[in-house]
């Protein structure tokens, strides 16, 4: 299959993206040679360091490997995921349940760690949350998952914000599915997470983790048999 010349930018995303074609649509199965940087410059019209880049992002998603003074061999034909899109293609009920173990600590921290700014935030983010229920699921599940993503922050800890930033999106969809499929009224929960910040606000952590793990069990029981 030729490979054809490539438009002017971005090159090395082009490079790699045609390259890779090549190595998942089996054209050059695993275990085969890759041409060398010249040839394949020439081919895809673009310098050798452009190339070069290429297959280092290649090697980067353990599709190829270097052999020193061999060459570059393709080693496998599925390219490594990384988290976003493994959470992605991910039953919602299983990111759920890794979601809990995560949130149900920041909880603790947060009512350990908020400053006044943090319980502002929340205060805000529960007023939106109200607001939102007559606007649909959608927008009602949006405004829920900002809430729960100021308790997160609250914890002060930017490796757990930047974990639940990456279960949002996926939980944005399902969580609308589940509302839409199972006609739950928007707004649900109110009582538990004015609760919720409360307890943060009253630094009590062992109640602020209740009060989620509760809450975020509830849900999971509808979401297991509704995937």
């Amino acid at each position: 299959m030729p490979l054809g010349s490539l438009r002017p930018s971005p090159l090395v995303e082009q490079a790699t993206e045609h390259l890779r074609e090549q190595i998942v649509s089996g054209q050059w199965p695993v275990g085969t040679r890759l041409p060398g940087e010249t040839a394949l410059a020439a081919q895809l019209g673009v310098g050798r360091s452009t190339v070069r880049e290429a297959v280092r992002a290649l090697a980067g998603a353990g599709l190829v490997k270097s052999r020193q003074g061999a060459g570059v061999f393709v080693i496998s034909a599925e390219p490594d995921e990384d988290f976003g899109t493994r959470l992605r293609r991910s039953a919602v009920a299983d990111v759920y349940e890794v979601r809990a173990m995560v949130e149900v600590q920041a909880a603790r921290l947060a009512a350990e760690r908020r400053t006044e700014a943090d319980l502002a935030g929340l205060d805000a983010a529960l007023a939106a949350r109200r607001e939102a229920a007559g606007r649909g699921a959608a927008a009602f599940v949006a405004a829920d998952i900002a809430l729960h993503a100021g308790v997160v922050a609250a914890a002060r800890n930017p490796v757990l914000t930047d974990l639940f930033a990456e279960f949002a999106p996926v939980l944005h969809e399902g969580l609308t599915d589940l509302v839409d499929l199972l006609d739950l009224p928007p707004g649900d929960g109110d009582a538990s997470h004015a609760a919720l910040v409360a307890a943060i606000a009253s630094g009590d952590a062992p109640t602020a983790a209740h009060i989620l793990e509760a809450e975020l069990a509830s849900t999971l029981a509808l979401l297991r048999p509704a995937t």
